[in-house]
């Protein structure tokens, strides 16, 4: 029980502000859901070819994740409340605006620039910041809730997109699309908080050694940069960096956009596979919170190397897997794919969080930008490989042994745990004092 202006409170503000963060990144999430229904009818309306169409997503991915350690930076000195109430707006005229687009530029213009730049200041990062300054106690299994909530966006609006496209056209969807990002606004404005202090409390299971975060001051560009640059230094930055790329390539990039096309290459119908995919959310909920439920127990390297491997199998059975008709062997797929869809984060943070200190955010927000530039490659390359081959069953077997190497990566990353003496204050957690590995 907290004191807030002589009221009190039974729920702690951190809890509050971890809700509010779930449906923000619930309707971030929901233009995600929006690019792998609408291949297909773009490219009949207008004759763009999958690869055109493809470049758009790349765009989008590849600024999903160069703005994300901006943002994490910017929110650090003007506040998460103005930077993601800004953001959505972002990813509302971008979706909406597609509804007058007639040229492939305008494409690029609105799904590529506008909600890659809106998305990206919601992305993981945002994730990282939330746990970081408002959680010591749970922040494993809240950054887990919070990655589990793009996931659900995708399960709330990937079948709807289906049905309104199967129902009406594309327009429709994009248009509730961008309703859906508007109505979060208010919600952000009136309860998201910038600091535990700004309601006169400390981060959940916070003691008095703990430091508390603080606005910072200076540039949020330059900032990002130097933490760059001297994150650039480590090893365990370097193959933080290169697993998470190849997440993103077997993610968002190759499933998340191909999916649905490449079961309807083979006679499954658009709204069967956009269900599967849907369900492959469901899971990916469950799976996300259990791996932050794990990551406050176990060591997260391991973690990494299991989640890695298990998804490189299911990748390289998949084209065997794909019919007109959903076969037992597919649910199967869906269970345990889903299950380890972004499973990696959580895991991600925490050694981003233990190597790098309070900066470990913005480090992390790097670390993603590599994720969605794996993305990028892979939504490009595998509408290249359609075009050229017909068939998306060459992107699956090169993702599936691409995890193979993101598991040894993983693998080889040290772990790097400093316990001060007793009784002497904790070090400042500044990426100046840690070891270079």
């Amino acid at each position: 029980m907290i004191q807030r202006e002589g009221v009190a409170l039974r729920i702690h503000w951190a809890w509050v502000i971890a809700a509010v963060a779930f449906v923000t990144l619930i309707g971030a999430a929901g233009f995600r859901a929006v690019p792998s229904v609408l291949i297909d009818p773009l490219h009949e309306e207008f004759g763009w070819s999958h690869g055109t169409i493809g470049s758009a997503v790349s765009i989008n991915l590849v600024l999903f994740g160069v703005i994300s350690p901006f943002a994490a930076a910017l929110m650090d000195r003007l506040g998460i409340r103005r930077v993601v109430a800004c953001a959505l707006v972002l990813v509302a005229a971008g979706a909406g605006l597609t509804v007058f687009m007639t040229e492939p530029w305008q494409l690029l213009l609105c799904w590529g620039v506008l909600v890659g730049v809106g998305t990206g200041s919601m992305s993981m990062p945002f994730v990282a910041t939330i746990t970081g300054r408002w959680f010591v106690k749970r922040r494993g299994l809240v950054s887990g809730v919070l990655t589990a909530a793009g996931a659900a966006g995708q399960l709330v609006f990937l079948p709807l997109v289906a049905a309104l496209v199967t129902e009406y056209d594309w327009r429709v969807p994009s248009i509730t699309v961008a309703c859906a990002a508007l109505a979060v606004v208010p919600l952000v404005v009136l309860l998201m908080r910038d600091y535990p202090s700004d309601v006169g409390t400390t981060a959940y299971g916070a003691t008095e050694d703990d430091e508390a975060a603080r606005p910072v001051s200076g540039s949020s560009v330059l900032r990002s940069l130097r933490m760059l640059r001297e994150a650039a230094r480590t090893r365990t930055f370097w193959l933080l960096a290169g697993g998470f790329a190849i997440c993103g390539a077997t993610t968002n990039g190759l499933v998340g956009t191909h999916f649905v096309t490449a079961a309807h290459d083979h006679g499954m119908p658009s709204t069967t596979a956009a269900g599967l995919l849907a369900l492959v959310g469901i899971f990916d909920v469950a799976g996300t919170i259990l791996s932050g439920w794990l990551v406050d127990r176990f060591d997260p390297r391991y973690l990494l190397v299991g989640y890695y491997t298990l998804r490189g199998m299911s990748l390289l059975i998949l084209p065997s897997l794909l019919q007109p008709h959903v076969e037992p062997s597919l649910w199967v797929f869906v269970i345990f794919y889903g299950l380890d869809w972004i499973a990696t984060v959580p895991p991600t943070v925490a050694l981003c969080r233990e190597r790098f200190g309070m900066n470990g955010p913005i480090v992390f927000g790097w670390v993603f930008a590599s994720h969605q530039v794996g993305a990028a490659i892979a939504a490009y390359g595998a509408g290249a490989i359609r075009d050229v081959n017909g068939s998306y069953d060459l992107a699956w077997y090169v993702a599936g042994g691409l995890c193979a190497f993101a598991a040894l990566m993983s693998g080889r990353i040290r772990r790097h745990v400093t316990r001060p003496p007793a009784g002497s204050p904790p070090p400042e957690p500044s990426l100046q004092r840690v070891h270079r590995s």
